[in-house]
């Protein structure tokens, strides 16, 4: 898959995840995993992004003696999951043009 692509597919689903509520680092990879391959690498940056765009909040909270950060979807997250399903509706239109032009053309060879 295009790394952009991605990217794009990954932070839309960080963030409908967080439509369920707010979590942390460990269970958003193990979750996101079932999905697509996902290291801890790969995610700290999104979600880095994602706060400084304003689509997620962050705040820490005592869990086993220790400090475990949770994020938090915002209004504005929310939006861009809305602007992420627009933009995959004119994607799946593209797709579908594609699509059916080559098994159009794999039909004139047979």
């Amino acid at each position: 898959m295009d790394a952009q692509m991605k990217r794009g597919l990954l932070e839309a689903c960080v963030l409908s995840l967080l439509l369920k509520g707010d979590s942390y680092g460990y269970l958003l990879i193990q979750e996101v995993s079932a999905l697509m391959p996902i290291s801890e690498s790969t995610l700290y940056p999104v979600l880095r992004r994602l706060e400084a765009a304003g689509q997620l909040t962050v705040y820490s909270r005592e869990h086993n003696g220790r400090l475990r950060k949770y994020y938090a979807i915002t209004e504005n997250g929310k939006a861009q999951i809305q602007s992420f399903l627009k933009e995959w509706e004119d994607v799946n239109r593209v797709y579908t043009f594609i699509l059916t032009a080559t098994t159009k053309e794999e039909n004139t060879h047979e």
